[in-house]
């Protein structure tokens, strides 16, 4: 199961969903496996959510609390925690990267299908490099920063470009129209949209201004896995942090007004017109 996805963050939700599983399914509290561990309740449930590198020991001594003699079973089970404490591709940009945005990396590298809300910019993995640029240019990043995060977007591009994640985009027209590093960069981004929107890798679906949208709760992606043990999680992005979220009842809400943004949106191909009504708009300016 655990070959089927590659990154450490999935890696660790997989591991610590088992956890869990063997835990409950033995009727132990997260008190008596916290003291098989010398630790404490909250390190139990930051196990089991995923949320840290596990020590191999711990998670040895969790499956003897548990029970598990089977040897090739606990083999599996130490072997899913040694993969899941590699360092990512991406750990070569840690001094650049805030941590919450390189679990969301990993999450995004490992992601069966991406639909996500823009109503500011183009949506990250559709960006040229210039327009990323200008728009990392509106932060407060330093030149060499923000040249290292350029690289790692096209990372992430080449990557998602390979194939393997679907993604399903819906971007406010005004978005579209927002002059990001001038009308020239603008362009070369729009004809860069075009460029792709025809790839079954992407569906983009262009909300038309003045259409409001029913309950956008501002910018927002839902990441779907291959792996039945791993729910939907909503990823939301603020200055300074990012929430995720994977409790059902709030992921179905999100679902909810994705569909409603989907509904309100001009389908791929009339919003591909969209998009060359912009460009011919731009005609001759500079």
């Amino acid at each position: 199961m655990a070959d089927a996805v590659g990154g450490p963050t999935v890696l660790r939700l997989l591991l610590g969903a088992q956890l869990r599983r063997l835990r409950e399914a033995r009727g132990i509290s997260a008190h008596d496996a916290a003291r098989a561990i010398r630790g404490s309740e909250s390190k139990i449930s930051r196990i089991e959510l995923g949320r840290n590198a596990v020590r191999e020991i711990d998670i040895a001594d969790l499956l003897t609390l548990y029970g598990i003699a089977d040897k090739a079973e606990r083999e599996q089970l130490l072997s899913l925690a040694s993969r899941a404490n590699q360092p990512g591709w991406w750990h070569r940009y840690h001094d650049v990267l805030p941590p919450w945005f390189q679990a969301y990396i990993g999450l995004e590298e490992s992601a069966q299908s991406i639909r996500s809300y823009d109503a500011q910019f183009v949506p990250g993995l559709l960006q040229t490099e210039e327009y990323a640029a200008a728009v990392l240019a509106l932060g407060d990043f330093s030149l060499d920063e923000a040249d290292r995060l350029v690289v790692l977007r096209k990372e992430r591009q080449r990557r998602f470009a390979a194939g393997g994640i679907h993604l399903w985009a819906i971007v406010d027209e005004t978005a579209l129209r927002r002059p990001i590093g001038g009308l020239g960069v603008l362009r070369r981004q729009l004809e860069q949209l075009l460029a792709v929107c025809a790839q079954p890798w992407l569906a983009l679906q262009v909300t038309p201004f003045p259409m409001v949208s029913h309950a956008a709760p501002g910018s927002f992606s839902i990441l779907r896995f291959a792996d039945p043990d791993l729910p939907d999680m909503v990823y939301l992005e603020q200055l300074t942090s990012a929430t995720y979220i994977d409790k059902r009842p709030d992921v179905e809400l999100y679902l909810l007004s994705m569909e409603r943004l989907s509904i309100a949106s001009a389908p791929p191909a009339k919003s591909a017109d969209i998009i060359r009504d912009i460009l011919g708009h731009l005609e001759g300016t500079s």
